[in-house]
């Protein structure tokens, strides 16, 4: 079993900001895998689908993104998951608009959904996806930024970073390989 998990924020409000390409990634594998987020009680939207006879759980925390760990970790125990078979797909102010990178362990760089699932799960040795948004303008903070949408010219930008984000976690759960995956999908 694998488990991939999007971070954003839940809620209309929040729906297409910066911060929720994570969560857009998980929708657009879930609609293109023909799955189908519900609500369970670990505070989190899951969908499933089967890759080969294994299953696959998508998740979106419906905690608000600093608070992820508390939907992740106990998905997790409960449906048994190791630390091998998780992937994190997120936002990162620290690549540029429609780069993408992929990681198999690391520090949270300051991103508080990263902060809080490595805090819950108690170690950093997981996968993940990063997705690049930018930095903020001048004179703009990062809160703003992270919770504005994307304007005309970026959208073609992120286009492209989602459906690579997508074909990466398709590579993933088809091959099991994500060092093939950092090799195929990095930049």
């Amino acid at each position: 079993m694998k488990m991939i998990v999007g971070l954003g924020n839940p809620g209309r409000k929040y729906e297409n900001t910066k911060h929720n390409v994570g969560f857009m990634t998980v929708d657009r594998l879930a609609e293109r895998q023909g799955a189908t987020f519900k609500s369970n009680p670990f505070q989190a939207e899951v969908a499933d689908f089967f890759v080969n006879g294994e299953k696959i759980l998508l998740v979106k925390p419906q905690t608000f993104m600093n608070e992820s760990g508390r939907a992740v970790g106990p998905l997790m125990t409960y449906f048994g998951i190791e630390k091998e078979e998780l992937v994190v797909v997120y936002d990162d102010l620290d690549l540029a608009l429609g780069k993408l990178r992929l990681r198999q362990k690391g520090s949270a760089g300051g991103h508080n959904g990263m902060k809080s699932i490595i805090s819950h799960l108690g170690h950093q040795e997981f996968d993940r996806i990063k997705i690049g948004i930018g930095r903020p303008q001048p004179k703009m903070t990062v809160v703003n930024h992270v919770l504005s949408s994307f304007n005309k010219e970026e959208l073609p930008l992120l286009e492209d970073s989602l459906q690579r984000a997508v074909a990466a976690c398709e590579f993933i759960v088809e091959t099991g390989d994500f060092t093939g995956a950092m090799n195929r999908f990095n930049g």
